[in-house]
């Protein structure tokens, strides 16, 4: 098997008569994490919904492997408690369950039983956060992960993003705010043309 997880080609895209992007060439392998940055409406969710297969609207290929894309909509059902939003994606994997030690490692202990409306952003976030580890996808999508999280959030995202990488795992991430993990490869979008 190959060590690239996500690799395009010739990858260009328009919205609205704008070129956001065009002749992007990415290569991701194992371990390595790649981050867009540009300022609002350079198209970074759009790149990452191209190659998520979530936007169609472009052209050039994308090559990726298991993938999970944990954009803005984070992925939860409000009306279902934390636990029955994981027994559900769990239920897509066909693992043994893994709820309760994922719900503690994303600091959601004693919040498994709570309907997630009545949950902050920040606990909705942790909860949406929680789908990777239950997904074992090699390759994370991450749309602006760090929302709506205070420092300590911010401090788990950062620490699941760096075991990720550390056991091969590739993360291809879209920001404004500064990840504190080993990047290597950076990807600035330009503003209005």
């Amino acid at each position: 098997m190959s060590d690239s997880l996500l690799t395009t080609v010739d990858l260009r895209c328009e919205r609205d008569g704008r070129t956001l992007f065009a002749d992007l060439q990415i290569k991701l392998g194992r371990g390595e994490c790649l981050v867009v940055v540009g300022p609002n409406g350079s198209g970074k969710s759009t790149l990452l919904r191209c190659v998520a297969g979530l936007f169609p609207d472009y052209e050039g290929a994308v090559e990726i492997t298991r993938a999970l894309y944990l954009g803005h909509k984070l992925g939860i059902n409000l009306l279902l408690t934390a636990r029955e939003n994981l027994h559900w994606y769990e239920g897509l994997t066909g693992q043994a369950s893994l709820v309760s030690e994922v719900l503690e490692r994303v600091g959601m202990a004693g919040y498994e039983h709570v309907v997630c409306q009545r949950l902050s952003a920040g606990q909705q976030r942790r909860v949406g956060l929680a789908r990777l580890l239950i997904c074992n996808a090699s390759m994370w999508l991450l749309d602006e992960p760090l929302t709506a999280l205070d420092e300590a959030g911010q401090g788990l995202v950062t620490g699941l993003i760096s075991d990720h990488l550390a056991t091969g795992g590739g993360v291809f991430c879209a920001t404004h705010q500064p990840l504190a993990v080993a990047v290597t490869q950076t990807l600035e979008l330009g503003g209005r043309q």
